[in-house]
């Protein structure tokens, strides 16, 4: 994959500071989910906030697959944390099959997602390569931000190192998040002006991850605690959902 060109002054953000503003927003989304109620001004701008998030770690799971050492050990690590942060995702964010459909937690999607790179890149034959890609984008409809995660990725993917390709991707997810928003809304009887306004706010952190990554994002990592950092990356997930519920039931 080739290098994004045209770095400019405006890009001081480094890997480890876009993530940890990710954890900060996907934090805030998580309490929106657990302890908000649902249509308060507080609960819109928390979730809304958090679909900064998953935009983020699309781009960040490209260019790890693209620069990883071990693309094997990279796959191992996403399917773990999958089996770990399972049981967290489902206590926290109350899912179950009597009531919502069985979702599974992000580092499903993620991992799917690394399945569909290496599908990718290790398929010469067009036509199979094509249709594992869409099953696993398809696979994603049972995980969390399910088929726009895998979308993105093989989108970024097919256009790396074009900003103004990718940048256009990062619109296009967005502007059909923000009409999946708007019909849930509107199935919900909230009326299409009041549905079309969640949506439009709901695309915004997604616009937003694709500003950052692209125009802010200096292609470097943090100087110092690399280690620390690459861990808490994976543990914060599992680790904050669980605190959430244990905080929720006490």
């Amino acid at each position: 994959m080739e290098e994004i060109t045209k770095r400019s002054g405006l890009q001081v953000l480094n890997r480890d500071v876009i993530k940890y503003i990710a954890m900060l927003t996907m934090l805030l989304n998580h309490i929106a989910h657990v302890f908000l109620i649902r249509g308060t001004l507080l609960h819109e701008i928390f979730e809304d906030v958090g679909y900064f998030t998953a935009p983020v770690m699309c781009y960040f799971l490209v260019e790890g697959y693209a620069y990883t050492r071990s693309k094997v050990r990279y796959g191992l690590r996403l399917l773990v944390f999958t089996v770990i942060s399972q049981v967290p995702f489902y206590l926290a964010l109350r899912m179950s099959v009597a009531g919502l459909p069985f979702t599974f937690n992000m580092f499903y999607t993620l991992f799917c997602s690394f399945l569909l790179l290496a599908a990718r890149e290790k398929i010469s034959n067009p036509l199979w390569r094509g249709a594992v890609c869409a099953f696993l984008v398809f696979a994603t409809i049972i995980g969390d931000w399910q088929i726009f995660a895998a979308l993105l990725v093989y989108l970024l993917a097919e256009n790396w190192g074009d900003r103004k390709k990718m940048m256009m991707h990062y619109g296009m997810i967005a502007l059909i998040y923000c009409l999946f928003i708007t019909r849930n809304y509107m199935w919900d009887n909230y009326g299409l002006p009041a549905s079309l306004l969640h949506g439009l706010f709901g695309c915004l952190g997604i616009v937003a991850a694709g500003v950052t990554v692209l125009f802010f994002y200096n292609g470097k990592r943090a100087a110092h605690g690399r280690v620390f950092s690459k861990w808490f990356f994976y543990l914060f997930y599992p680790a904050h959902l669980l605190l959430l519920y244990l905080l929720a039931v006490v």
